[in-house]
């Protein structure tokens, strides 16, 4: 796994629990995985609210079962970024451009993540596009930001489409460039 991405990903992570926790004074709140267990949850006495901290991976999230069902190998910058820790989805913004990163919540949303990238680059192979997977949304609902399958560069894409344009050379300088957004 590269430990650079993982790093880059629990400093942006940490970043964005210091903010979430100097601007509403908790930890942060992800009340849309209610229900949803995760190593992430926190103990409160709230019981509205659902406080999460992100929590590192004891072992990186294995690929091979994506792998095999698509019959591709998946990039190992994708691994290191969907495979190194537990978080709820964060909001940030790179170069003032506001997105939500996404994140593994749980081993079971984990397999859900899966699924969703193996119809993905299905999707891409009948299209004949060249396949990449994603790793945030934008405002745009047809617009994600993705990292190349081939090349590992941070790309904004439009869904359906051949239209991509690179962001970044690779996922760890792009989550270096990311601001934290509460």
């Amino acid at each position: 796994m590269n430990h650079n991405i993982a790093q880059a990903l629990a400093v942006l992570t940490s970043e964005f629990v210091d903010k979430w926790q100097q601007a509403y004074h908790s930890l942060p709140l992800a009340n849309e995985m209610e229900g949803l267990p995760s190593p992430c949850v926190q103990p409160t006495s709230d019981q509205h609210n659902i406080e999460w901290l992100p929590q590192e991976r004891d072992d990186v999230a294995d690929f091979s079962a994506l792998e095999r069902g698509i019959e591709l190998l998946i990039h190992p910058d994708i691994k290191a970024f969907y495979g190194s820790q537990y978080s709820a989805d964060l909001t940030a913004s790179w170069q003032g451009k506001p997105f939500t990163l996404l994140q593994v919540w749980s081993d079971e949303d984990f397999i859900r993540l899966q699924e969703n990238i193996l119809g993905h680059l299905v999707t891409q192979r009948r299209l004949k596009l060249k396949p990449t997977v994603f790793i945030g949304t934008t405002d745009a609902e047809l617009d994600v930001i993705s990292i190349c399958n081939i090349s590992g560069e941070v790309i904004l894409e439009r869904l359906g489409t051949n239209k991509r344009d690179v962001l970044c050379s690779n996922v760890e300088q792009f989550l270096l460039q990311c601001q934290a957004e509460v």
